[in-house]
């Protein structure tokens, strides 16, 4: 399939390598980098090296091949249920799920259990490979996850989700001790521009990143908080507690890099999910309780 990419003022300047990799970030950088190596990319209709730098109103032009999507099967995993109804399911997803499949994690996910408990009744929009799935959290992430069993609710939630009128609460434990009882970060959040495994506060091309926090308790050397979402951008409360200097307990990602617990990656619960049902109208709001090992280790600090 070919791709065509127009560049703007905004963006002109930089290395098509760099451009390549910021414009499309659901293709890897090493797979950008044969395609400039083998001369697949053409600016102007003109092949070009990875060292071209970018001018505005240049066309961009290159071949991707079709995926081949696996098939994704049914398995029989069992599944905490918060609530479930002929439209939704919610569910409390364990430490350590993914959970749509990817490249590595075709079997095991959160969609492999849905697909068996709910047989035929999942949302199409999205896909064979994210079917039901309208959000996501991190494989590390625990607690209250939505899914849709048809295209009716899955674009009442989608809309929702777009307009930030779902209500999203997580509770974290950060290094360092907060010094305000609560704030307000509000910073774009985009791909890294060196590690793509990683997102950053990136205000040249992230896109807007809002997270409201509060203290719910001091420690000596961390802090127990509540963050609210408005937006839900990728490894977001990880990225913007980062960057204000109070990474996650347990992030090795966004954290440093030796913990001192026994830990399964970042300390972070979501607790809260709260929408307006995509048939009745009305407001529901559903919580999932702290997983067994953030009670223990609240306890530690204590």
């Amino acid at each position: 399939m070919e791709q065509i990419i127009y560049v703007t003022e905004e963006t002109g300047g930089d290395r098509i390598d760099r451009f390549l990799a910021e414009q499309c970030e659901e293709l890897s950088r090493s797979f950008l980098q044969k395609l400039l190596k083998s001369e697949c990319v053409s600016v102007n209709d003109r092949p070009v090296k990875a060292s071209y730098k970018v001018s505005e109103g240049d066309r961009i032009t290159f071949e991707v091949p079709e995926a081949v999507e696996p098939e994704i099967l049914p398995e029989d995993i069992p599944l905490d249920i918060l609530y479930e109804d002929r439209d939704v399911i919610l569910v409390n997803k364990p430490k350590g799920m993914v959970v749509h499949p990817a490249a590595g994690h075709y079997t095991g996910t959160l969609v492999n259990a849905l697909m068996y408990h709910c047989r035929e009744d999942l949302s199409g929009i999205n896909g064979v490979m994210r079917p039901g799935i309208v959000h996501r959290i991190d494989m590390d992430t625990t607690g209250v996850l939505i899914a849709c069993k048809n295209d009716l609710a899955h674009t009442s939630i989608a809309e929702q989700l777009k307009e930030h009128s779902i209500t999203r609460r997580y509770q974290a434990i950060v290094h360092g001790v907060l010094k305000d009882d609560e704030g307000m970060i509000d910073a774009p959040i985009g791909r890294h521009p060196q590690d793509r495994k990683k997102m950053c506060v990136n205000y040249r091309n992230g896109k807007p990143a809002v997270t409201h926090y509060r203290v719910l308790r001091r420690f000596e050397k961390f802090t127990h908080i509540e963050c609210r979402l408005e937006t839900g951008r990728t490894h977001q409360i990880r990225v913007h507690m980062a960057d204000m200097g109070y990474p996650l307990l347990g992030d090795q990602v966004y954290g440093p890099a030796k913990c001192p617990y026994r830990l399964q990656g970042q300390t972070l619960h979501a607790g809260i999910l709260g929408f307006v049902h995509p048939r009745s109208g009305e407001y529901m709001e559903f919580s999932a309780p702290l997983p067994e090992y953030f009670q223990k280790l609240l306890t530690v600090l204590r």
